[in-house]
């Protein structure tokens, strides 16, 4: 980057975390000049009234510039590129640039936006830059990413069953909170004057196991040292897309010891497909105390197709991950395979590349009796030798992706069409 090239951090955080306050008091702090640009989903920008009322920035100084009516993370994409193009485009006097994204935001597509461009959002930055040398928004560059969680009600938050509207599009808010968590370098947990040390604890040791590079800030009243947030130089696309615990536990399995407030890992591996009757059971009753499970399973009444699971706090999500390489044709099956070599060793005479694998992040999780849950859901040695076809599959039916998208054996599980993930409750 270059010397003078503006950072820009950008603050998340579900409705009521606290990140305007944040935001005031690192205007009121910090000696630096900060241009801030604040997202709001209602016509009127009420938190860009805030921070006008509540600092000696003003939007007629075109310091303050509001998106309201949308959101920055999905329709409101190109506006904001428009308007950070202008800012660093202009005779600027500031600093650094805070972006204050709405509470439904995904701080993901943020990113990528502000690292690649509207156009190019599919795109790994790090191999752009690599492979062209260009940066593709120029005068400023992300710097840090920034999540505010509150810590009064985050248990709440995570075991909710409320749905945000995010114009139209519904967020489930434990799913939300855990991306907003999992995508980030710093994670300010505020409002810790309103919890005791030990829920303080329990709530680290959660935030630990689901972004484990982030640092964890603790806060009341949104007050932070505006160094801990502002040009950190923290910021790594790849790393932080990469970084979440769950994608951790699945590139390298083993089980946490048991840790003193109960936060722990599994992962849960098989070679032979669920009953879908058994399993979707299973997913309608998903314990409470599972934060976040993710990967992919095999299920008996679809022997082709790899299926992903994303489960965060209440929200339940499957989607289509590909077809197993052993059920594609043959000549293309053996380019795959020469492409992938690791395969060989864990590919099975009989299943080939089919298997399950799906790691659980929870508190006070008994290991035992999830793994027995899960195995239970498995055909048994006499259901390997039924016809599959006479089960019941009450799963969503999916458009095959294209056949390039297939999911290995060793996947993260991850590789999914994320479009048409859909959330189940499977039983209704």
């Amino acid at each position: 980057m270059e010397d003078d090239s503006i950072p820009v951090t950008v603050l998340s955080g579900t409705l009521g975390a606290g990140k305007t306050t944040v935001l005031n008091h690192m205007l009121s702090e910090t000696d630096r000049d900060l241009a801030v640009l604040v997202n709001d989903m209602g016509e009127v920008n009420v938190d860009a009234d805030r921070v006008a009322e509540s600092s000696d920035i003003a939007d007629e100084d075109e310091e303050l510039v509001e998106l309201s009516n949308g959101c920055i993370c999905c329709e409101l994409r190109g506006d904001l590129l428009d308007a950070i193009g202008e800012l660093t485009a202009s005779d600027r006097a500031f600093d650094a640039l805070v972006v204050e994204s709405t509470g439904v935001a995904e701080p993901l597509p943020v990113a990528q936006t502000l690292t690649l461009g509207f156009d190019q959002s599919d795109l790994d930055p790090t191999e752009f830059y690599e492979e062209t040398g260009i940066e593709p928004l120029e005068g400023c560059h992300l710097d840090t990413t920034v999540t505010v969680v509150d810590a009064h009600q985050f248990h709440e938050a995570m075991q909710s069953d409320e749905i945000l509207d995010d114009d139209g599009t519904e967020k489930h808010l434990g799913d939300l909170l855990v991306e907003q968590v999992e995508f980030c370098d710093v994670l300010l947990l505020n409002k810790c004057d309103l919890v005791d040390e030990e829920r303080l604890a329990k709530i680290e040791e959660t935030l630990e196991m689901l972004q484990p590079r982030a640092k964890i800030v603790r806060t009341e009243h949104g007050h932070v040292d505006s160094e801990e947030l502002l040009e950190t130089d923290r910021f790594d696309f790849e790393e932080a897309s990469q970084s979440a615990g769950w994608i951790r536990e699945l590139q390298q399995p083993h089980e946490t010891a048991e840790e003193e407030h109960g936060v722990t890992s599994l992962v849960f591996e098989a070679r032979r497909p669920f009953h879908p009757e058994r399993f979707a059971d299973l997913l309608d009753e998903f314990p409470d105390n599972v934060v976040r499970s993710k990967g992919h399973f095999w299920i008996a009444s679809r022997e082709d197709d790899v299926i992903t699971v994303n489960v965060a706090g209440q929200s339940v999500r499957v989607a289509p991950g590909g077809r197993w390489l052993d059920a594609l044709p043959a000549e293309e099956r053996e380019q795959q395979l020469e492409a992938n070599p690791e395969l060989e060793a864990v590919w099975h005479d009989r299943w080939g590349d089919r298997n399950v694998r799906l790691v659980l992040i929870g508190t006070e999780m008994d290991h035992d009796a999830l793994r027995a849950d899960l195995a239970d859901c498995l055909l048994t040695d006499a259901e390997l030798e039924e016809d599959w076809s006479t089960y019941e599959d009450r799963f969503p039916t999916f458009e095959r992706p294209d056949e390039d998208d297939e999911v290995p054996a060793e996947s993260d599980g991850d590789a999914t069409a994320e479009d048409q993930q859909e959330e189940i409750g499977i039983a209704d």
